[in-house]
């Protein structure tokens, strides 16, 4: 059975029908995580998430797998320790959706990093990340960073260093882990909420009433273990279960803007200083450049944030002023999207230097509950989770497995073993006709599942004569039958990233992916025209600054 929503019926009756180990909920990185050690270690696992999988923060971030170098200024050398050595590995796992990434710290007069603390910091950040030796950080004086990013601002200036992240797609990186659970027996469902708990005689917590809300069917899910792993939502199953006390969340959002890439030119990326605290990355990525973070306390509502016109003129400025000669204007923007971070709230700090590292809480109804925590500590987090359900239910399950497993499309033994699958897809690629590019451009998106589209364009060419649309018709066919898309916003949005880095083609598109895949999973016109105003306003959210 594939990962799909043709199967939704299937997958649903065997949410029913089991007794669960454990029961996770909410399908982010950190859930799906869990999901995937856990099954791994033999559990029966199940996995619940109330809209799309990595629908709220998994994929909203600033889509890096980095080790956190101004944490060092916080002094959190173990979450820099933790998250940098994580960051190797994670490559290693998913080598097709994690790139290594080449950027550049300006040091400016007046910074918050001086030249000697930059270059100390850069060095112990290395070595705390066991960073290898072709990647170390490489020191530049006022020349050579100029010459390395010729649109940064001379004035101020003094130099720069070169050191290594790793870019990746956050929505991809979590949807792999899930086709990944999914393979290794744990079950999954989008589009399920988690209606209300169920306890038994000593009130401790033995399962979920859910609502599947696609069908809107009704059904309860019994586990012995339930994992709250729902990010900004946390809180809200810890008051539904009446456990909210003690420590709590500060959400902050962060917002990220998308510029032609003509309009904002880099040669590489970039993480500057801003000149009130805080560092912001600007990151090329094929036609397009995209910059952020902000870093605001959040107070509005938790479903949908949105990058508000404060947060846009504040990121436009830091831009105008680190890269002058841009003048970036707000209708330069081709796209936004916005995100919030789950933190564990510490009276005093600011938004900005409340610490990032993960919190467990346990309530008196046996109800885990995990915050905190960064991408690219996922999983660090879900190792902990699962020791701690193991312990819970006191039978050996096992060490972590996670360390050395690929995940779904990502099965290289090495980078040789890489390159050369690359070049394989590649010649593939032009016996059907599918130019180079576009076989790039899917197999750092799918891996070595790209297989499935290169067969799905040859099956299509026969009835289909406009190659663009047969392209995203062969894509979106993957996606409904391997990575379980229900709505057009899970193709657009969180399987291929389109919204964000191709607008104009894809809102083209909207009506005609609509229709294709409300075919494919035979869903009723009333629903489908729901579906379409929802992707609708979603593409309009993206540039409506309010």
């Amino acid at each position: 059975m594939n990962f799909s929503n043709l199967h939704r019926k299937n997958i649903a009756e065997q949410l029913t029908s089991k007794q669960f180990d454990l029961l996770v909920i909410g399908g982010g990185i950190t859930g799906c995580g869990i999901a995937l050690d856990a099954a791994l270690r033999g559990m029966k696992v199940a996995l619940i998430e109330k809209n799309d999988f990595a629908s709220g923060t998994s994929s909203r971030s600033t889509k890096l797998i980095h080790g956190g170098l101004r944490y060092l200024k916080q002094l959190e050398v173990k979450l820099v320790h933790d998250v940098g050595s994580e960051r190797a590995i994670v490559h290693r796992n998913a080598r097709h959706v994690v790139i290594p990434e080449k950027m550049l710290l300006p040091i400016v007069q007046d910074g918050s990093l001086g030249k000697n603390s930059s270059s100390l910091g850069l060095l112990v950040y290395d070595l705390l990340a066991g960073v290898k030796k072709d990647e170390r950080r490489k020191m530049l004086n006022k020349h050579d960073t100029l010459k390395a990013e010729p649109l940064l601002a001379t004035e101020k200036l003094v130099g720069g260093g070169l050191y290594f992240e790793y870019r990746t797609d956050d929505s991809r990186l979590t949807i792999e882990i899930a086709k990944s659970a999914f393979d290794n027996e744990a079950t999954l469902l989008n589009y399920t909420e988690s209606k209300s708990f169920i306890y038994n005689d000593v009130k401790k917590i033995v399962g979920v009433k859910a609502l599947d809300k696609l069908s809107n069917n009704e059904f309860e899910i019994r586990a012995t273990t339930v994992v709250n792993a729902c990010g900004p939502w946390v809180d809200l199953l810890r008051k539904e279960d009446n456990s909210l006390k003690g420590k709590r969340l500060l959400l902050t959002k962060g917002v990220h803007l998308v510029f032609p890439y003509e309009k904002l030119p880099l040669q590489q990326a970039a993480y500057f200083d801003v000149g009130d605290g805080r560092m912001i990355f600007a990151i090329p990525r094929n036609n397009i450049t995209y910059a952020g973070t902000t870093d605001t306390v959040y107070n509005q509502s938790i479903d949908k944030p949105q990058c508000s016109k404060e947060d846009a003129e504040y990121l436009l400025k830091a831009i105008n002023t680190i890269f002058p000669t841009v003048s970036l204007k707000k209708e330069d923007i081709v796209s936004s999207w916005a995100g919030l971070r789950p933190l564990i709230y510490e009276e005093g700090k600011s938004a900005s230097e409340v610490s990032r590292k993960d919190e467990v809480m346990i309530s008196d109804s046996g109800l885990i509950s995990i915050a905190g925590g960064k991408l690219t500590g996922y999983r660090l987090m879900a190792s902990k989770i699962v020791d701690l359900v193991a312990k819970k239910l006191n039978k050996d399950f096992g060490t972590c497995k996670t360390k050395n497993f690929r995940l779904s499309g990502g099965e290289f033994s090495n980078e040789v073993d890489f390159l050369k699958a690359l070049e394989l897809f590649l010649e593939r690629g032009r016996k059907a006709m599918v130019p180079s590019e576009k076989v790039r451009e899917w197999f750092f998106r799918y891996g070595k599942n790209v297989s499935f589209i290169l067969d799905n364009v040859i099956q299509l060419r026969a009835t289909n004569t406009d190659t663009q649309q047969l392209f995203d018709i062969a894509e979106l066919h993957y996606c409904i039958a391997h990575e379980m898309v229900a709505h057009p916003a899970d193709f657009l949005i969180r399987r291929t990233g389109k919204i964000f880095f191709d607008r104009v083609n894809t809102e083209k598109q909207l009506d005609s992916l609509n229709s294709l895949l409300s075919q494919q999973l035979q869903i009723e016109s009333s629903s489908s025209q729901k579906n379409l105003a929802e992707v609708k306003e979603e593409f309009e959210a993206a540039v409506l600054f309010e």
